[in-house]
């Protein structure tokens, strides 16, 4: 693990050639430590990569909700009282505040924790090798909660920047006129499912987060909990009964 983290900062520094570096690599690919984390990244990679080139391809949570989306700006648009539309959307930006501000706690806690890791010292069953393994992992795990911090608060701004658009959105748009409006609707649509996709990215980092932990405990178990995720995670965007209802409400609605 030490060498992975100095070759991911430190590439090059005393390698006399290409070929020291070939074998420096693997060893650390070698190593279970090294194995545990490259799959827990091909999970989260891999999981995203196939969720993102499926959504266009099959009946999934994020194309699904976007046609309701459509749906909700163009009946918007034949409202003259917003003030639902507008509270639906502040419903949304707390919860995305919510889980903006809890990152900041959780980076506080974990950086605090880093700052007292010497306190092992004290434990006799713990070396200094094994000290210096966890505060590594502390980082990568404050790293995951950085990664969905920026996610929660460009999903926050992206829900001000529909709330800017509901703000502008022409009234008294009739029936007969929404076709000609239908690239406002559209594009209002559009900003509410990025802003509904950047949520959904900072979430998946909590998940994969709480898979990480397992890691300070056991590596084999690091391993099935990563993957526990991705089957959480793929039941829930292309299996779940939600999705069946939505799709059904979808069809009800003609679209």
């Amino acid at each position: 693990m030490n060498l992975f983290i100095t070759l991911l900062l430190c590439p090059h520094k005393n390698q006399e050639n290409g070929v020291d570096l070939i074998k420096d690599v693997l060893i650390v690919l070698s190593t279970p430590e090294a194995g545990a984390f490259i799959w827990f990244v091909c999970c989260w990679v891999g999981y995203t990569y196939y969720s993102e080139s499926n959504a266009t391809r099959r009946p999934s949570l994020s194309n699904t909700l976007h046609r309701h989306r459509e749906i909700w700006m163009s009946n918007m648009l034949m409202r003259d009282n917003r003030v639902a539309d507008a509270a639906l959307l502040a419903n949304l930006e707390r919860n995305v505040a919510f889980f903006a501000s809890t990152s900041i706690i959780i980076i506080a806690g974990i950086l605090t924790l880093f700052g007292s890791i010497d306190r092992l010292d004290s434990v006799p069953f713990i070396d200094a090798e094994l000290q210096k393994t966890w505060a590594e992992k502390l980082l990568i795990l404050a790293g995951i909660f950085v990664y969905a911090f920026f996610k929660f608060t460009w999903s926050l701004r992206q829900y001000g920047f529909a709330c800017v658009m509901v703000g502008s959105a022409p009234i008294n748009v009739g029936v007969g006129n929404l076709i000609g409006s239908g690239v406002f609707y559209r594009d209002s649509a559009l900003v509410i499912s990025r802003a509904a996709h950047a949520f959904n990215l900072g979430l998946r980092s909590y998940y994969f987060a709480l898979a990480f932990i397992v890691w300070f405990v056991s590596g084999w178990g690091f391993v099935c909990a990563s993957a526990l995720v991705v089957c959480v995670l793929y039941r829930r965007e292309f299996k779940s009964k939600v999705l069946m209802a939505l799709i059904r409400s979808n069809a009800e609605n003609g679209s």
